[in-house]
């Protein structure tokens, strides 16, 4: 396959992932910012923005953060590259550049998603209805997914489709988690209290993992067993480690000529958290082990645009 090609694949596949997990965060959000203080809500406003690393970016559209502004910025704003006007924009026009490279019902999906979310108005997005609209996208991701899956012959582009899913879930699970236990851990007289647990089921619910926390450990929502799911736990689609599954699996599939440093590192995240014990994650800092894990993700998505995507 040509460099070109697979860029286009990988990032077509990134960017419906992207756009999902900010319709996740967003949702999230809305919920959050009904509880709790002033400065509690300020906090839980703030959090999307970490997650995404566009504080100073927003700051310069916008005087004051509200959920409204907020909504705006991430789900419609095209200054932003990372809302989800701009991710379902990109994921379409990648998409219209490999056509023969992908089933029609992918074609089909994405653009059918495209033309739908231009007739939307725009105070359905923004308003009462942006509850709506943030779970019609996550439908609109899972479909794709689905049809990826369900059509595509089993060869290069299947491989770059699945690695740049499951490279985009790892970041934005990383990053959610990293910005609750950071972010918003709240004083030492909150832990435990009403506010802390609904934020930890909130970002549970972000990630699609409530029932499988309360199915897996039956008991309170505890900050190191949030870790043991979302890091470790290979049975919760959306963890660190059941990302990197995929990664690696797909990376062996993929034959490329100066690939080994991109595999290497791969490798050695997989075997990272394959072998992790989560009190000793904790006993050296959850802040500094996932600030750790994501820079090497950073890395290993430019060391495969290096390998394969003819990025210099």
């Amino acid at each position: 396959m040509l460099s070109r090609v697979a860029e286009r694949v990988f990032w077509m596949s990134r960017q419906m992932e992207r756009a999902e997990s900010m319709a996740r965060i967003l949702g999230v959000t809305s919920n959050l910012v009904l509880f709790g203080t002033e400065e509690v809500q300020e906090q839980n406003l703030l959090a999307p923005l970490a997650i995404t690393g566009t504080e100073e970016l927003f700051a310069e559209h916008h005087a004051k953060l509200t959920l409204a502004g907020l909504i705006d910025f991430l789900a419609l704003d095209e200054s932003n590259p990372s809302s989800i006007y701009c991710c379902l924009k990109l994921a379409r026009e990648n998409a219209h550049a490999v056509r023969w490279q992908i089933t029609s019902e992918m074609w089909e999906t994405l653009n059918a998603t495209w033309l739908e979310l231009r007739a939307m108005p725009r105070k359905r997005i923004t308003g009462a209805g942006a509850t709506e609209f943030l779970d019609w996208v996550k439908e609109r991701s899972h479909l794709f997914r689905g049809v990826t899956y369900g059509t595509i012959v089993r060869g290069e582009a299947f491989n770059f489709c699945r690695l740049g899913t499951f490279l985009e879930r790892a970041d934005n699970t990383a990053r959610i988690l990293d910005v609750k236990y950071h972010i918003l851990l709240p004083s030492a007289a909150a832990v435990g209290g009403a506010l802390d647990y609904y934020q930890w089921a909130a970002l549970l619910r972000s990630v699609s993992s409530f029932e499988t926390y309360r199915q897996l450990y039956r008991e309170q929502i505890f900050p190191i067993r949030v870790a043991q799911l979302l890091i470790l736990e290979r049975r919760m689609p959306r963890s660190l480690a059941a990302c990197f599954d995929q990664v690696k699996e797909a990376m062996d599939r993929i034959r490329g000529e100066k690939d080994e440093a991109a595999k290497r590192l791969a490798y050695e995240l997989h075997a990272r958290l394959s072998y992790a014990d989560i009190e000793e994650v904790f006993q050296g800092g959850l802040h500094e082990y996932l600030t750790e894990v994501l820079a090497d993700i950073g890395k290993l998505g430019s060391r495969v645009e290096r390998a394969y995507l003819g990025v210099v």
